[in-house]
């Protein structure tokens, strides 16, 4: 099997909440998704997507994944895309670094073995555990009171595991924390996630004004020895998210106990194949994790529900469901939430029929 021709497609996805904010003010109100076509001469498509979260997140930017694309797609057209470790080479040799732009095409190369095979990306990816999987719902910075009973319109959803969006005047994120964790029961699970919004001295204050609630603190400053320092001074789980982007970082938190879980976001590390070597350090170093990517749609959902579903359950710490923040639906078979939980398709590959209407024209075709 042969790549014969990469299409690449742009579409906007507005928010169902219109404006989704976070620390420093930073906000979004449509994303912009790049989905992938990846067409063989066997007739099989692959699909893939990617979508930063803004430009001010991580190094990476809507705009840059099709730049990027221009330059790494002519490159692949011949090649074998069930190779995936080989292509992952190539494709690193012909763009040094953006892995956001390379993670589409991994993904449409799992799509294509999976459909090639007849299973679902999951079963390629180690085996399905469980019958579906928890989802977190992250909350959109407001107000306490605001935050709180968005909480608890959520919980009515079903969804019991929360990530309150923090890292803004250390004394109202000390409200927030306090009035959510009151909206909750005792076994639901609440993360405040400062998204490195706090300084060092801001991230202790708030942990030890919270040291009686049960909550898990993610990435509260923005250098990983500034979180290593406040791990060291409190008792809280801690979790770690925008500096885990490989596997030395991984190695490094395990060696320093920085972490309790980390967050592995799919086109932070560059697609499933490197994703999937992430997961299963963690899985042989017994950290929990929550598996993701920065945004997406229908596309990107599905390579999470696979990615997670796969994942020991034990270890999943948990997983979210994008394409249920967004109005505008990309694809059919795409997963659905159910109660809060979740589950990958049964089908071969990720089990998604791109809606071509709805994705238009492409914006660039190579062959």
């Amino acid at each position: 099997m042969k790549i014969q021709q990469i299409r690449v497609y742009q579409v906007d996805l507005p928010l169902h909440e219109v404006t989704y904010k976070w620390s420093g003010g930073k906000s979004v109100t449509v994303f912009d998704s790049t989905i992938v076509a990846i067409e063989t001469d066997s007739g099989l498509v692959g699909w893939g997507e990617s979508c930063p979260l803004g430009p001010a997140y991580l190094p990476s930017y809507a705009q840059g994944v099709r730049a990027g694309l221009a330059e790494l797609a002519p490159q692949l057209i011949g090649q074998n895309p069930l190779e995936l470790d080989k292509l992952n080479r190539q494709m690193d040799a012909a763009l040094k670094g953006h892995p956001y732009v390379k993670s589409p095409v991994d993904v449409a190369c799992w799509d294509l073995l999976g459909q090639h095979s007849g299973l679902p990306v999951c079963t390629l990816l180690g085996g399905r555990y469980a019958e579906d999987f928890h989802l977190y719902r992250a909350i959109s910075q407001e107000s306490p009171e605001q935050m709180a009973a968005n909480v608890a319109g959520y919980r009515a959803q079903g969804y019991r595991r929360f990530q309150l969006k923090v890292g803004g005047d250390p004394d109202v994120d000390i409200q927030r924390i306090h009035a959510v964790r009151a909206a909750l029961e005792p076994t639901d699970r609440l993360v405040a996630d400062a998204n490195t919004g706090w300084t060092q001295h801001e991230a202790v204050r708030v942990c030890r004004a919270c040291k009686d609630l049960d909550v898990y603190i993610e990435q509260p400053c923005i250098t990983y020895e500034e979180c290593l320092a406040v791990r060291r001074q409190t008792d809280h789980p801690f979790i770690i998210d925008e500096n885990i982007d490989g596997l030395e970082m991984l190695l490094r938190g395990r060696r320093d106990l920085a972490m309790d879980v980390v967050n592995l976001k799919i086109s932070k590390f560059g697609g499933l194949s490197k994703i999937r070597q992430a997961r299963d350090l963690c899985v042989s170093m017994g950290i929990g994790m929550t598996i993701e990517d920065t945004w997406g749609g229908d596309i990107v959902t599905a390579a999470i529900a696979h990615l997670a579903h796969s994942t020991p359950t034990e270890l999943l710490f948990t997983s979210t469901d994008f394409n249920s923040y967004v109005t505008v639906s990309i694809a059919d078979g795409a997963p659905e939430r159910a109660n809060g939980r979740l589950a990958a398709s049964t089908e071969p590959g990720l089990g998604v029929r791109p809606k071509l209407d709805v994705l238009g024209k492409p914006v660039a075709v190579y062959s």
